[in-house]
């Protein structure tokens, strides 16, 4: 198991390599330049200078693959983001600050979605064509076609127009108040915890129909063993398999959707962070960002592989 895992993180080395290079070249040729906004800008500091003394100011007048190249070689071996460009303050203080409120609003989700699919996906199966499995499968063809970000505004938008609520703005850390940080974190949650169980229900559905028409299924049925026997042990450990690799596929959307709900509800995660640099062409705030997001999916796919082992004893790592 050790030798697998470290063959699979010295694998990462590669990928992330590819994927620094494409997230640094790709933040800077979006439209529009930094230098320009900040000689647009009031900021009196930026005002008294010149193009060329902002440019060799910001670093940005060397080519581009020597910037990169100072840029990685400080993540790698001084542990060191940069400094944001308009602030300059660490770019990895402000990460390790965003990073547990993106995560945690993402586990919150994860955990819904889990709690929504799952258990509404097995009984779909084992009550297949009954009225219970036509309203679940409705319900997971309504999270689909729904987007989380317009199911996100309307909640912001319908409750204080009717009732005159609206959920709470003002962020608190969880390590402050548990209870109201998670009330807070609560509505965003369930938005994408739902909108991420459509596709997860409907594949631990059809996992189950699958394994519940196999043989040894049909053997512990014939034996007279509980239903409820038949269904945990038998079936849904070897039905997930599917379900869990889909879920390891989601990472991505998860984060991605926490962005936008993040910007919705006002909470300070990565996403409301990942916003404001772009709209400020803040390159080293942006860069990593998308860094610790993809280091971030590439670690819960590792996990996911883990997994199979877990849920099928004749998985074998070497």
């Amino acid at each position: 198991m050790q030798a697998y895992i470290a063959r699979r993180l010295f694998a990462l080395l590669p990928t992330l390599f590819f994927a620094s290079v494409i997230v640094f070249v790709t933040v800077r040729l979006i439209p529009g330049d930094i230098i320009d906004l900040m000689l647009s800008s009031n900021d009196i500091s930026a005002g008294k200078k010149s193009r060329d003394q902002l440019e060799a100011a910001l670093g940005l007048d060397q080519p581009m693959y020597i910037q990169y190249f100072r840029w990685i070689y400080a993540i790698v071996v001084e542990g060191d983001f940069g400094k944001s460009l308009w602030q300059n303050t660490p770019v990895a203080e402000q990460l390790l600050v965003r990073l547990p409120i993106t995560f945690e609003l993402g586990f919150l989700a994860l955990l819904v979605a889990l709690a929504v699919a799952i258990p509404i996906g097995v009984y779909s199966a084992i009550r297949q064509d009954t009225l219970g499995d036509y309203i679940a499968r409705s319900f997971s063809i309504l999270m689909l076609a729904v987007p989380s970000f317009w199911m996100g505004t309307m909640v912001m938008v319908f409750p204080s127009i009717w009732w005159g609520w609206s959920p709470d703005v003002k962020f608190v850390p969880f390590s402050e108040d548990p209870l109201r940080n998670l009330g807070q974190m609560a509505i965003p949650a369930v938005i994408l915890g739902c909108a991420l169980s459509a596709v997860t229900m409907r594949l631990t559905r059809t996992m189950m129909l699958e394994v519940l028409r196999q043989d040894y299924v049909r053997t512990a049925w014939a034996k007279g063993l509980d239903e409820k026997l038949v269904v945990m042990r038998h079936a849904l450990r070897n039905a997930l398999i599917p379900v869990v690799t889909l879920i390891g596929l989601q990472a991505p959307l998860l984060i991605g959707g926490a962005v936008i709900l993040e910007q919705i509800f006002v909470i300070p995660g990565m996403g409301l962070l990942l916003i404001d640099a772009v709209s400020q062409r803040d390159y080293p705030i942006i860069t990593g960002v998308f860094l610790i997001v993809g280091v971030a999916v590439m670690l819960i796919n590792l996990i996911v592989d883990l997994s199979y082992g877990v849920l099928d004893p004749k998985v074998r790592y070497r």
